[in-house]
């Protein structure tokens, strides 16, 4: 007797069903490694790198590069960042190239004769940038670390700006959305003024025969010579203040990384003058104390709790951090658990302080456009690379006949004490301008261990909720479980001291939890979706599970 039609039917539906959640569930899952960035053809110059026999350095300087051409918002020659890595040894360093300011800078050079910031003026044209960093350290990295040529490497980038692209509806909606402020500068509006569309053919040439020198002539290529020249020609353009002198100058730094803890599992990330990795560690160090799981994730006091120990970081992010080659930041004590302790002993479950009632502890005694990639390689080495230019499309200003736009990382400092920058963070003596000074970042690249083996590289962009943004994926993982995929995608929340806004994305909390937050006391802010989180998960059985935030276009890949 033939089985009725409808159970045949529910039998093949369930057999497809099945089939389809087994690949699904093994689509970012890979053996060997993975490299996960803004841009999925970005992504595929460093598996290229990977499979040609490359290490994780020599994938990521390659995918930065890469990012340079198909990212222009955030990925660049003309910007800065920082590097994690950890070599399959157990070696551990950081490389900072954040932007410095030029010796012609000062600490009041955007106020006028009355002591208020004048609006724009470390925000848009050339006065806004500091000296690029990106192309000394990525190729410090590389000629340190790596194990391909410059010359091979930089060839993927050099394809891509020389033969184009086929440019993705999210650049063509960005560049479109910022044609105004390309129109104010004659050599950005040659290259980003006309209207794109999705699938528009993006040709750089200029972009290509910079990438050229860099090749050629490593880092004299960019700091010395005709580009250098170029740069400075741009400065004259406008009232930007950098000059050769100030190119030839510049150099990375290789620091220390910081080191903290968090229920058995420990973290490296960046140290200053990145905020980010000082600020991840002394949050986590306050929410051990508490079960997280047993207040429910995303629940009101889950909130209440975050959000408390978010306004007490981002109290003492104000007043000690910056550069610390140039103020005595007291990194150590903030990094401690027993601090934590101590700047959340008044913390009450089910009450929030007012923002103005939180002052700066006793230390003493430191769009958002950036772009974050992760590799992990077959041999065990990881590397977590942020790099920006601030804001989207940095100053607006391409240099003419270089084609790459320059940063507007002079904002990052503190332009005059308590007035907030464009992301609305505040800071004080310790982030002020000063000549050759790193300005003070919030890029949070981190990588973390258990049991003194690889489990996760992460980071993102996100201005000022770059922090914000790792941590809650951190916890995710950690504290809830989640897989790297469900972390990452899965709503958040933003509180950084100033201005007094609990800031949640539209999908966070149901009405009913908004009226109890706001209960409690809480001033509420629903805002779009922020940061784009780029991460890469070990799993138990040895496989690597890679994923790009649902918030932006990019990709995982790997083999």
């Amino acid at each position: 007797m033939r089985p009725p039609w409808r159970m045949v039917k529910k039998l093949l539906l369930f057999v497809l069903f099945f089939s389809y959640a087994i690949a699904n569930s093994q689509i970012n899952s890979y053996q060997n490694a993975v490299v996960s960035s803004a841009n999925e053809l970005a992504s595929e110059v460093g598996i290229k790198i990977l499979k040609s026999g490359g290490n994780a350095i020599d994938a990521a300087v390659g995918t930065a590069f890469a990012l340079a051409v198909v990212y222009p918002q955030a990925g660049n020659l003309g910007g800065g960042g920082f590097i994690v890595l950890r070599s399959e040894k157990g070696f551990e360093t950081s490389i900072d190239f954040r932007e410095t300011a030029p010796l012609l800078s000062s600490k009041n050079m955007y106020l006028d004769n009355n002591g208020n910031v004048i609006p724009e003026l470390s925000t848009t044209g050339q006065l806004a940038s500091g000296i690029p960093g990106s192309v000394a350290g990525l190729l410090y990295a590389l000629e340190k670390y790596g194990t391909k040529s410059r010359e091979e490497i930089l060839s993927y980038a050099i394809e891509l700006a020389e033969k184009g692209f086929l440019i993705n509806q999210e650049l063509a909606n960005s560049i479109n959305h910022h044609r105004s402020d390309f129109n104010q500068f004659t050599s950005s509006f040659q290259i980003f003024g006309r209207k794109f569309k999705n699938a528009d053919l993006f040709k750089q040439t200029d972009l290509a025969n910079t990438l050229k020198e860099i090749s050629s002539k490593g880092r004299d290529g960019f700091y010395k010579g005709v580009v250098a020249d170029k740069i400075v020609a741009e400065m004259k353009n406008g009232n930007g203040i950098i000059s050769l002198r100030d190119l030839e100058k510049y150099q990375p730094v290789e620091r220390k990384v910081i080191k903290g803890t968090y229920r058995g599992y420990d973290l490296i990330t960046m140290g200053p003058p990145s905020s980010g990795g000082t600020c991840l560690i002394y949050l986590l160090n306050i929410l051990e104390n508490f079960d997280l799981k047993s207040l429910g994730k995303g629940s009101v006091p889950f909130v209440n709790v975050l959000a408390e120990a978010m306004k007490r970081v981002y109290s003492d992010r104000s007043e000690f951090m910056g550069d610390k080659d140039f103020y005595n930041m007291p990194v150590d004590k903030l990094i401690s658990k027993s601090y934590a302790k101590e700047r959340f002993s008044n913390f009450t479950l089910g009450e929030t302080i007012p923002s103005d009632g939180i002052k700066p502890g006793n230390a003493d005694k430191e769009s958002p456009q950036t772009t974050h990639l992760s590799v992990a390689d077959s041999k065990g080495n990881m590397v977590s690379l942020t790099t920006t230019l601030n804001d989207v499309f940095g100053s607006k200003v391409v240099v003419d006949g270089a084609g790459f736009l320059l940063n507007n990382e002079m904002d990052d400092f503190s332009v005059k004490p308590g007035v907030p920058n464009i992301y609305g963070l505040v800071g004080n003596e310790a982030n002020a301008i000063a000549p050759g000074k790193r300005m003070l970042s919030s890029m949070t690249p981190a990588i973390i261990l258990k049991d003194n083996k690889p489990f996760l590289v992460i980071g993102s962009p996100g201005g000022g909720k770059i922090i914000t943004a790792v941590l809650q994926s951190v916890i995710n993982i950690i504290d809830f479980e989640m897989s790297a995929e469900d972390a990452v995608d899965a709503p958040r929340f933003h509180h950084q001291w100033l201005p007094d806004l609990l800031q949640l994305e539209n999908s966070y909390a149901s009405n009913m939890q908004i009226r109890e937050l706001k209960e409690i006391g809480y001033s509420i802010k629903i805002i779009s979706d922020f940061a784009r989180v780029e991460a890469i998960k070990y799993n138990p059985d040895g496989t690597l599970s890679g994923h790009s935030d649902r918030r932006g276009s990019g990709k995982a890949l790997g083999f």
